[in-house]
């Protein structure tokens, strides 16, 4: 018997220019800011999105928070531990 749940994203509030205000189904809520991955990135698809009223267009889609479709989008455990860059990780390409 399967006992693993998945895991969803039920609201997100956009709190500044960067920050997102998350709640997930098992009620933790979690602050993330976006902003230290957005400025390690030398992808320009990524960087575009440092526009904040490019940033601010993102939606729930099943669950998960994604810009576009599907253009820039994160794993849920990452957003739910606010990890979204790894020891040291310098990014070239989300």
């Amino acid at each position: 018997m399967n006992t693993h749940k998945t895991l969803n994203i039920t609201d997100a509030i956009l709190l500044d220019a960067y920050r997102v205000a998350l709640t997930f189904d098992d009620r933790k809520a979690q602050s993330v800011d976006f902003k230290p991955f957005l400025t390690s990135s030398h992808h320009p698809s990524v960087r575009a999105y440092l526009d904040p009223v490019r940033f601010s267009q993102f939606e729930l889609h099943h669950g998960e928070l994604v810009w576009g479709d599907y253009d820039l989008c994160f794993p849920i455990m990452d957003l739910y531990n606010n990890t979204l860059l790894h020891d040291g990780e310098h990014l070239a390409a989300a």
